[in-house]
């Protein structure tokens, strides 16, 4: 597999023109059967390349993404492109592209599409009831989870090596889990979220799909960083940091880990991974910290701020809503404000607790699903012969960390099925950097990776 800077790498050595590697993502797109984009740029990515491969032949310094493809979630606003949100209604035409992509774009990559996504971002499975639903590159009966669905199977089928999504409850981790990719959520204010559609904005945080963490990394190094304009934002300047597998501290939350609802195979690849961990010298250990742990508050949280953002259109009858997503803002709609304030207060013990948590392990590690298999169409998942719904077997570890404001990183588990199981690792807030460093160390033992799903 070509990595995103090997990619890079060659457009810039002239051992490969950006012209080929965009033409050969735009007819994979355009030949896409998982509907995965809601649209496809071919005029203006091929413009793109064109522009990149004259200024290597010019000797032009390009940036680290120079010639790489990606997709964007239909949710981040891209100068001259409307953006839909998965809606029947919204449509904006952006004038400016989200920060994010102004940085990507200046990095040198080029957006051959927009990726299709639940309606709204609310929800985990993509499947839309305006533009059908996305399916998984590993079995299209499957879906390929959500919210950054599109974007999970753009990268999971081999489109493209990389690709943008948003994640605020799990909503970048959960499609790369289910479509076998690496996938990062980044401590909240990391990344600008100016410029992306809001689902939460004290929750959400944009983040990288890739197949594998070297494009997380360059990914997140382009996009990180400081924008005045977006309220949320944290200036935070840090130093590069490596982690060594030998004697690196891996926290298991018990209650958390217990109480979930995992089948049997999740929880013996999971078991396989902290073997392989653990002979590798890591020191693992479980952890007794029952506030560490997710809970329904959590729902208050998102909901009550998704709720003040539809508002206003929810009782527009000219506004349509999914069924789905109309039951759920609708619940949405009676949050109390004393309930938002219990909420608040339940997310300062979580974070509390974490910050305890982290004095005395270096991350916590989690399966990323509970299941990576939903059918299409049904609302549920079967779990050791319990069915429960779809959302609490997808989210159910990884909406917590939103909460926690931490960042986390997503690494399939390779052999270990179609699609593979995944494993969750949750660092410190602003410990990016040693997350990916642990991924490309365990890139390098070959206990995760991604591979491409058979045609």
């Amino acid at each position: 597999m070509v990595t995103v800077g090997q990619l890079s790498a060659a457009v810039r050595s002239r051992s490969q023109s950006a012209i080929e590697v965009t033409q050969a993502a735009l007819a994979a797109a355009e030949a896409d059967q998982l509907n995965a984009f809601t649209d496809v740029h071919h005029t203006e990515a091929l413009e793109r390349a064109r522009r990149i491969d004259q200024q290597v032949g010019d000797g032009t310094a390009l940036g680290p993404l120079a010639g790489v493809p990606i997709a964007v979630k239909d949710l981040i606003h891209h100068a001259g492109h409307v953006t839909t949100a998965g809606s029947s209604f919204y449509r904006h035409t952006a004038e400016r592209s989200a920060p994010v992509l102004e940085r990507m774009e200046s990095a040198g990559a080029i957006v051959i599409g927009r990726t299709g996504l639940h309606e709204f971002a609310y929800g985990f499975n993509s499947e839309n009831d305006w533009f059908g639903p996305v399916r998984n590159p590993y079995d299209p009966s499957l879906s390929p989870g959500g919210s950054s669905g599109g974007s999970g199977a753009a990268v999971g089928s081999g489109i493209v090596p990389l690709a943008i999504g948003t994640d605020t409850g799990g909503s970048v981790r959960v499609p790369a889990a289910l479509c076998g990719a690496v996938g990062l959520k980044v401590t909240h204010g990391r990344i600008p979220i100016s410029g992306v559609v809001p689902l939460a904005e004290s929750l959400d945080t944009v983040g990288p799909i890739a197949s594998s963490v070297d494009g997380a990394q360059l990914a997140f190094e382009v996009m990180a960083g400081d924008d005045p304009q977006d309220p949320w934002s944290a200036a935070v300047e840090d130093s590069p940091e490596d982690i060594a597998l030998a004697g690196l501290r891996v926290g298991l939350p018990t209650q958390w880990l217990d109480e979930a609802p995992a089948t049997r195979e999740a929880r013996d690849a999971f078991q396989q991974a902290l073997d392989r961990l653990s002979d590798l010298d890591a020191d693992i250990g479980e952890l007794a910290a029952p506030t560490l742990a997710p809970d329904r508050l959590g729902w208050t949280l998102s909901a009550a701020e998704a709720a003040a953002y539809h508002r206003s259109w929810f009782t527009d009858p000219d506004k349509r809503y999914g069924p789905e997503i109309g039951a759920r803002l609708a619940a949405a709609m009676e949050v109390t404000l004393d309930e938002l304030i219990d909420a608040r207060r339940w997310q300062a013990g979580l974070v509390g607790a974490a910050r305890r948590v982290f004095r005395s392990v270096d991350v916590l590690a989690t399966p990323t699903v509970g299941h990576p298999r939903k059918v299409i169409g049904r609302d549920t998942i079967d779990v050791n012969g319990v069915a429960q719904n779809h959302r609490h077997v997808l989210a159910y570890f990884t909406a917590t960390v939103n909460q926690m404001w931490c960042p986390a990183l997503t690494v399939p588990l390779r052999d270990s099925g179609a699609p593979p199981h995944s494993i969750q690792f949750i660092g410190p807030w602003w410990s990016e950097r040693r997350l990916l460093a642990l991924g490309r160390h365990l890139e390098a033992t070959d206990l995760i990776g991604y591979e491409r799903p058979s045609p």
